[in-house]
C-alpha cells in the first residue's frame, strides 16, 4: 500500500469549463485516482479554482460584478460540473481562501529568506484605456525567437519559449485590441537561475516520464532567466513585505500562488478531518508517490517551476538554504501532461466560441459517455480532434453495442431462466479460456494504469468485452436443451461480466454502480463526490467537493460472483444516440470556428 498525491491542475474561474479542460487535467486524474484507491492506495486527490489575477477582473467588469461575486459564482458552477462528472477530489477547495494565503505567504517568505526570490526593475504593461496592469498572457503579440504570430507575454506555445511582453513583437491587448503602454514597475522575480542546476540534476533522474513532458523540460532548463512573481493588481494575495503588504495595488502573481495550491488543498483537507497534520504523510514521506494531471499548457509550471519552488523553500537550490515552516516538501513523482483537444483543427475557444461547455454536454449526454469517450479517443498523447460523428460512432459501437449489450444480454438470460446468479457445472475449455482471459486482465489493465496509459488500459478492457458477447454468442445458452449446461455458461458470462464492470469501474464509474446493482449487489460500489458547504474563521462559507470513496466495494481484483444472489430485472444502461446528430452535432454546439 502507497501513499498517492493526485495533484489535478486548478480550473480558472472566470467562466464554465468546457470539455477540452477537464480532457486534460479532471477525467484522467479521477480515473487513475480510482483505480489506485482499488488497488488498495492511500490516494489524496486534491484541487480548486483558480480564482485570482486580471483574467478575473476582466470577466468582473464584463459583467458589472466585483472580482468576489464572479469567482463566487464561477466557482460553484465549476465544482458542480465535476461533481456531475463523477471526479472523486478529497477536496474540491478555492484559491481565495485565508488558508491558501497564509501558505503562499510562508512560501514566498521562506523563497525570500533563502535568497530564491529577489527584487528586480522591468517594464509592465498598462492598459492605455484603463491604467490597469495588463497580466502577461493578456497580451499577445509575434514571438521574437520562432515567428509565430500568437505568442502570449509569458510564453510562445509554438516554440515553447518564456518571455516578457516587452519582447513581443508588435503587442497588442487581448481585452480590447490596443497597444499596452510599458512602464518601469518593482516586482520580485523567482530568480530561476539559481536554480537551475539543482532543477538539471533533478530532472535527470526523470526517466519515465511521457517523452513529450521530458523533452519539453529539458528544452526549458537551459533558457531559464528570473521570472516576475508579483503584479501591479488589487485582486490578488498580498505580498508579504514591509512596504507591500499595505499597498493595494501590488499582489501575488496569480501563478505563483496557483501551483502552491497543491500544498495549501492538503493542508485545508487535513484540518477538515481533524487531523492536521496529516497532509504530512504525502508530502514529508521520500516513500509517497505524487502525480501532477495536467494539460501541455501548464507543463512549464509544474516540471521546472513548481520544483523549481518546492528546491528553493527546502533551501535544496544552488544556493543552499533553510526549509520553510512546512518542513522538507517531497518533489513531483511525475507530471502526467495531455495534448490538445481540438475541434475542427483548433483549440477549444471560448472568446471564439468554440466550445462545448461540461455542463452542457452532461446535461444532454450524461457523464459516462464523455469519460468513455475522453478516455478511448483523448488528448493523451497528440492533440486530438473531438468530432460528433466519432462520439456518436463510440458511443453505439462500443459503449452500446459491445458493453452495454453483453450487460443486458447476460442479465436477461440469466433472469428469465433462473431469477438469480445460477451454480456452474463442470468447465469446457471455452469457459476456462474466457475465464482465464477475465483474471489475467487485472494485472495487464492495472500495467497500464498505473503508468497512466488509459487508452492502452480500456483497450485492453473492452477486448475482453468483445471476446465475452463472442463466447455468448457461440455457445448460445438460449437454444441449450440441457439446464445444467446452459447455467454454466451463464456463470461463466455473468462471471466476465462482474470482471468486466471492475476493470472498467476507474473510466465508467456511474455505468459501473447500475452494474452492480443489476448483478443483484448492494451498497456503494463506486463511490460518488459530493458538494458541501464549508466555513472558514473570517470567510463567507463557500462549497467544496469531497468524498474519495474510502467506503465504496470496488476492488481491484477478481472476485467469485456469488451463486443464488437475486438479480435485478435489467434495463438498458446507456441508449444509441440518433446518427444525424454525428453530421449535425447539437443545436448548443458550433461545428466550425468561429472569427
Amino acid at each position: 500500500m502507497s501513499k498517492i498525491l493526485v495533484a489535478v491542475a486548478w480550473p480558472y474561474a472566470n467562466g464554465p469549463r468546457h470539455i477540452g479542460h477537464v480532457s486534460g487535467f479532471g477525467v484522467p486524474a479521477d480515473v487513475f485516482a480510482r483505480y489506485r484507491r482499488m488497488a488498495g492506495d492511500e490516494v489524496l486527490m486534491v484541487s480548486g479554482s483558480d480564482e485570482h489575477g486580471t483574467a478575473i477582473q476582466v470577466q468582473a467588469d464584463t459583467e458589472g460584478l466585483t472580482p468576489q461575486q464572479t469567482v463566487d459564482k464561477y466557482h460553484r458552477v465549476i465544482a458542480e460540473d465535476l461533481r456531475r462528472l463523477g471526479l472523486t477530489y478529497d477536496l474540491y477547495t478555492r484559491t481565495t481562501t485565508r488558508n491558501h494565503a497564509a501558505v503562499t505567504q510562508e512560501m514566498f517568505r521562506a523563497l525570500l529568506a533563502n535568497g530564491y526570490v529577489v527584487p528586480h526593475t522591468q517594464l509592465g504593461a498598462i492598459s492605455p484605456s484603463t491604467g490597469r496592469t495588463l497580466a502577461d498572457r493578456y497580451i499577445e503579440g509575434t514571438c521574437p525567437i520562432c515567428g509565430f504570430p500568437a505568442a502570449r507575454g509569458d510564453q510562445c506555445d509554438n516554440c515553447g519559449q518564456q518571455l516578457d511582453p516587452v519582447d513581443l513583437i508588435e503587442p497588442r491587448s487581448r481585452v480590447n485590441g490596443e497597444r499596452p503602454l510599458f512602464v518601469e514597475t518593482e516586482h520580485f522575480f523567482l530568480d530561476l537561475p539559481a536554480l537551475k542546476q539543482s532543477l538539471g540534476h533533478w530532472l535527470e533522474r526523470r526517466t519515465d516520464w511521457r517523452p513529450n513532458v521530458m523533452k519539453f523540460s529539458r528544452q526549458l532548463i537551459q533558457e531559464l532567466r528570473p521570472r516576475a512573481i508579483t503584479r501591479d493588481l488589487d485582486w490578488g494575495i498580498p505580498v508579504p513585505v514591509a512596504g507591500w503588504s499595505d499597498n493595494p495595488m501590488k499582489s501575488i502573481y496569480v501563478w505563483f500562488d496557483a501551483v502552491i495550491g497543491y500544498l495549501s488543498a492538503s493542508i485545508e483537507w487535513a484540518g477538515r478531518q481533524g487531523r492536521p497534520q496529516a497532509w504530512r504523510e504525502w508530502w514529508q514521506d521520500p516513500a509517497a508517490e505524487s502525480y501532477y494531471f495536467m494539460g501541455k499548457d501548464n507543463i512549464t509550471f509544474h516540471s521546472v517551476i513548481w520544483p523549481g519552488i518546492l528546491l528553493g523553500a527546502n533551501g535544496q537550490g544552488d544556493r543552499g538554504g533553510q526549509p520553510s515552516s512546512f518542513g522538507t516538501l517531497e518533489l513531483p513523482t511525475e507530471i502526467v501532461s495531455s495534448e490538445y483537444l481540438t475541434m475542427s483543427g483548433s483549440k477549444f475557444s471560448t472568446s471564439r466560441q468554440q466550445v462545448i461547455y461540461v455542463g452542457d454536454f452532461l446535461n444532454q449526454f450524461g457523464p459516462d459517455a464523455l469519460r468513455y469517450h475522453i478516455a478511448v479517443a483523448g488528448p493523451e498523447n497528440q492533440d486530438t480532434d473531438f468530432t460528433w460523428d466519432e462520439f456518436v460512432r463510440r458511443n453505439n459501437t462500443e459503449l452500446n453495442n459491445e458493453w452495454g449489450n453483453l450487460v443486458n444480454r447476460s442479465i436477461s438470460l440469466a433472469f428469465r431462466h433462473n431469477r438469480a446468479i445460477p451454480a456452474p457445472g463442470p468447465l469446457q475449455r471455452g469457459d476456462q479460456d474466457l475465464l482465464a482471459a477475465a483474471g489475467s486482465a487485472y494485472a495487464e489493465v492495472g500495467q497500464a494504469l498505473e503508468r497512466a496509459h488509459f487508452k492502452q488500459a480500456i483497450g485492453q478492457a473492452m477486448s475482453l468485452v468483445s471476446a465475452a458477447n463472442k463466447y455468448l454468442s457461440r455457445a448460445e445458452p438460449w437454444k441449450l436443451s440441457d439446464p445444467a449446461r446452459r447455467d454454466t455458461v451463464l456463470h461463466t458470462v455473468l462471471q466476465v461480466v462482474w470482471d468486466c464492470n471492475t476493470l472498467l469501474t476507474p473510466f465508467l464509474p456511474h455505468a459501473a454502480q447500475r452494474v452492480f446493482e443489476q448483478l443483484g449487489g448492494q451498497g456503494v460500489w463506486a463511490a460518488q463526490p459530493e458538494l458541501v458547504e464549508v466555513s472558514e474563521e473570517g470567510n463567507a462559507d463557500y462549497p467544496v467537493l469531497t468524498g474519495g470513496g474510502a467506503d465504496q466495494l470496488a476492488r481491484w481484483r477478481s472476485q467469485p460472483i456469488p451463486v443464488g444472489r437475486p438479480l435485478a430485472k435489467p434495463s438498458p444502461i446507456f441508449h444509441k444516440l440518433d446518427e444525424a446528430l454525428g453530421r449535425t452535432g447539437p443545436s448548443w454546439a458550433p461545428l466550425e470556428p468561429v472569427d
